[in-house]
């Protein structure tokens, strides 16, 4: 058995950028990027579309220093957009904007070959999310514990959930972002992988059908990451506050250590097909935490709120050396306040205003965050 890994943490946050005025997104490029401060320096990276902005953590030993590291870097994008007339605002999807009126960033040969490849597909994808890393640095402990970690996926985009609109509609899913990027190819749920080696015959095949430049083309919800060693979750949508994006790293961690803990003790986790597990993302992505999903074990429906207490016993033995039990049990919180998307829904309910909406997501975004720099 390899060493064991270091579950170190990075966080990579996508948020829309928005006109205060119109509550609409915005093009960032000019205001932003050309006045980038120090704090955000070598963070701060553009996407495909002009009005996506993302920040990444530095590599975190542990989940404290992740909240450190993310409630910084979020406060200095917040100051600096407002400091540019905008705001920030974190959510899924944004509730009324159209994908065909946001400019697309240029001089980037990867995203114009992915606008030559995917058309419309590609333009369309204007969506917003979270990616958690997971130092897990042997390549074959990557692979045995994504093929077990895969079943936990659902649950914990559950939790995420924060993109009921679209394009100015309330479209009955709580992540609604899940189904704009399942039009793009390799995404969703990983097949099973029997060993490192596996994975880079498939990866190699696609390289030489000219399918793919290189790993970061595969969108997978959990991927081993090409360049770092680390298991990347890509599942969820970005949430609306920092105390839920640090939960939900915790999780993963938590997930991904107590994996590597029945490993190295010659304990197997069972492994179910990619096909039932989608049967679980899209009940995920559709109700959200107030739907229930299949415990394949049992073979019957459960509510979501019973899983997430059977996860959060499942890594009782584990988050306590990981310093991370606070963390892990803020998902209660989420079960009891509501997920981005019931908020979300709850402010549209009361008001009928899909810019009361957008001015709601940019309150809970800096929430907890020193925006005035006091």
């Amino acid at each position: 058995m390899a060493p064991r890994p270091s579950f170190t943490i990075g966080i990579e946050e996508e948020f829309q950028v928005i006109d205060p005025e119109t509550r609409e997104l915005r093009s960032h490029i000019a205001e932003i990027f050309e006045a980038r401060s120090d704090p955000l320096k070598g963070r701060l990276r553009a996407e495909l579309h002009q009005s996506v902005v993302e920040i990444g953590t530095d590599v975190c030993g542990d989940i404290r220093e992740a909240r450190r590291d993310v409630t910084t870097t979020r406060t200095y994008l917040a100051r600096l957009a407002r400091e540019k007339g905008l705001r920030i605002a974190a959510a899924g999807t944004h509730p009324f904007s159209h994908w065909a009126s946001v400019g697309i960033t240029s001089g980037n040969p990867r995203y114009e070959k992915l606008i030559s490849d995917l058309q419309m597909v590609a333009r369309a994808n204007l969506i917003f999310g979270l990616h958690v890393h997971i130092g897990v640095e042997d390549r074959e402990t990557q692979i045995r514990i994504m093929n077990a970690a895969r079943y936990f996926l659902p649950h914990i985009l559950a939790l995420s959930v924060n993109s009921p609109f679209w394009v100015g509609r309330e479209t009955g899913w709580m992540s609604y972002r899940c189904k704009v990027f399942d039009k793009f190819p390799r995404t969703n749920m990983p097949d099973f992988f029997s060993s490192w080696g596996d994975f880079q015959d498939y990866l190699n095949l696609l390289v030489k059908t000219h399918c793919v430049l290189d790993g970061k083309q595969i969108w997978w919800d959990l991927r081993p990451h090409p360049i770092y060693p680390t298991l990347e979750y890509r599942i969820c949508d970005i949430p609306m506050r920092v105390d839920e994006t640090i939960a939900i790293a915790a999780l993963f961690q938590a997930i991904t250590a107590k994996l590597w803990r029945l490993l190295s003790g010659n304990t197997t986790f069972r492994l179910y097909r990619r096909s039932l597990i989608m049967e679980n993302k899209w009940r995920a992505a559709r109700w959200g935490i107030n739907g229930k999903l299949i415990d394949f074990g049992k073979e019957e429906e459960v509510p979501v709120g019973c899983l997430v207490d059977e996860i959060l016993d499942f890594v009782d033995d584990v988050v306590d050396d990981l310093g991370s039990r606070e963390e892990v049990s803020y998902a209660r919180r989420i079960l009891e306040q509501g997920t981005g998307a019931d908020r979300q829904l709850r402010v549209y309910r009361k008001t009928g205003d899909l810019k009361s909406v957008v001015d709601f997501v940019v309150r809970e975004t800096e929430h907890g965050l020193d925006v005035a720099g006091g």
